[in-house]
């Protein structure tokens, strides 16, 4: 049985696709494991889905003022320490990244260990540890095309989905057998959104109720309560989400999505063929979520707006224009599904499989 050591973590944009990931490599008998952190999502998620979570002490390197720099060196070193001996004890054929605080310190491991090392680069603009480790590894996997320099022997792979939001129906097939009043999906991520949280129930209060939206709005722990009174404020209903387990019926349900430009939210929103409002993160690494999202916006399948832009007249404008016009939303959403890069997972778990048999 061969075994394939997976370092992915943090929030929901590494961890989702990583899981997706390693079902495949589940599906062809690999023995998987898996390096993270304990203050990440992938402290809950991952044993839940059945995987061994090894954990190393690590944080990111950036905001940590002129001490952190000071001592992020040895941190880093006891962090590569700790990924060294879990890669001796797991005995991995092949180790491979795909972003979180764990992957430079077990990327770095693994090269000077001598083994087969794998990155996969979500965002359109690489961040630091994919940067560094790109140099070292034995294939580099990205989820846009062109995200790193020509020197770099990259392959555009896409972004791994789960199989059942790429398994949804066709958009027009979906379409078909819906009638009556938009629905609407608001996602802020694994961490939430606080601007959405705020400006989306204010926008809807503008619609005239007989026309206003059904709504499923997922908001993130932190922010749940306040999410409430914000719709309790503006006098709408909505379904608040802490945390939505099964997102392709969500896609499913959804007519229209207003969300942030993470790489895996892009990606789902292609896969399952919905119509979008972005809205990117604006305090992003290299403002990389309007990166991001430049794959719909320009494909005329999503709609950009803007953080430090967003007001609630703006957004029911929106909301009101494109609920009048479902020819036009269905054709934004025929535009996100060809835009899709399907069966990701399976190729990059094809990927594994070839670097394990050398």
């Amino acid at each position: 049985m061969k075994r394939v050591m997976i370092m992915a973590g943090g929030t929901g944009g590494h961890v989702f696709p990583a899981l997706a990931v390693a079902e495949e490599l589940r599906l062809r008998d690999v023995e998987v494991s898996w390096i993270g952190t304990t203050h990440g999502i992938e402290a809950k998620l991952v044993p839940t889905a059945g995987y061994l979570l090894s954990e190393i002490k690590v944080k990111g390197l950036r905001g940590n003022g002129v001490l952190g720099w000071l001592i992020a060196p040895f941190k880093v070193v006891k962090a590569v320490l700790e990924a060294g001996s879990l890669i001796r004890q797991l005995k991995p054929d092949v180790v491979m990244g795909l972003g979180g605080f764990a992957s430079g310190p077990g990327g770095f491991a693994a090269w000077l260990m001598g083994k087969p090392l794998i990155i996969h680069e979500q965002n359109a603009i690489p961040g630091l540890t994919n940067r560094l480790l790109a140099k070292l590894a034995d294939k580099v996997l990205t989820g846009f095309p062109d995200s790193f320099d020509k020197k770099i022997d990259a392959e555009w792979v896409g972004n791994p989905v789960r199989k059942t939001i790429e398994d949804l129906p066709m958009p027009h097939l979906r379409q078909t057998e819906k009638s009556g009043r938009l629905n609407l999906l608001v996602l802020g991520g694994s961490l939430g959104a606080r601007s959405l949280n705020t400006f989306v129930p204010q926008a809807l209060a503008k619609i005239s109720a007989d026309h206003r939206p059904e709504v499923i709005h997922q908001c993130g722990s932190k922010h749940s309560d306040d999410c409430r009174q914000s719709y309790k404020d503006a006098g709408v209903e909505a379904d608040v989400k802490e945390f939505i387990e099964d997102m392709a019926a969500a896609y499913a349900w959804a007519d229209l999505v207003i969300c942030r430009a993470g790489a895996l939210t892009v990606a789902e929103v292609a896969a399952a063929g919905i119509a979008s409002i972005l809205v990117p993160y604006p305090y992003a690494v290299d403002d990389h979520q309007t990166h991001n999202a430049a794959v719909l916006v320009d494909t005329n399948a999503a709609i950009l707006m803007a953080d430090q832009d967003l007001d609630a007249d703006v957004i029911a404008n929106t909301v009101r224009r494109l609920d009048g016009d479902r020819e036009g939303l269905l054709n934004m959403a025929n535009a996100a599904r060809q835009v899709a890069k399907m069966g990701t997972a399976a190729h990059i778990a094809d990927i594994c499989m070839e670097a394990a048999n050398g």
